[in-house]
């Protein structure tokens, strides 16, 4: 492996192990734990979505971490290039906008189910998968250039 990664410092290895384990955990948590808990039996909209706030809270606590230790780590490497830092900002920007804005917005909604009233279907959280495909493709590109850099 001629890689960043291997080639320029402990660092970059840093970078691209902490990269690939937050994708991993997207696509785990956002494109099957989440998807699958309403197929399970006995699970209602409300106790799915009151399963689905603790855990995409505890995932985007999580991700606010590997973010912060990818910069870190890319921040750390002897030239790390431009394309490695715009994929690095692009993933923590997807991610801030998820937690400053698309996420507030769900938060109030799923408050207002688990209260108690009923509200009409919505699709808004189709902001939120949006948001974490185009994370998951910032994600992948930054891991295959990390080791290929």
């Amino acid at each position: 492996m001629h890689a960043l990664a291997s080639a320029h410092s402990p660092s970059a290895a840093v970078a691209v192990a902490v990269t690939f384990l937050w994708l991993g955990m997207v696509l785990a948590i956002s494109f099957l734990e989440a998807p699958l808990k309403f197929r399970a039996p006995g699970v209602t909209v409300r106790i799915g979505l009151g399963i689905g706030r603790l855990v995409f809270r505890a995932l985007n606590a999580v991700e606010a971490v590997l973010a912060a230790a990818v910069a870190v780590a890319v921040a750390l490497t002897t030239a790390p290039g431009a394309a490695v830092i715009a994929l690095t900002a692009a993933a923590a920007a997807l991610l801030a906008l998820q937690l400053a804005v698309i996420r507030p917005f769900l938060n109030r909604r799923t408050r207002r189910v688990l209260a108690g009233e009923t509200l009409p279907r919505s699709n808004s959280h189709l902001f939120y998968v949006a948001a974490e495909l185009a994370k998951t493709g910032v994600l992948l590109a930054l891991g295959i250039t990390l080791l290929t850099a």
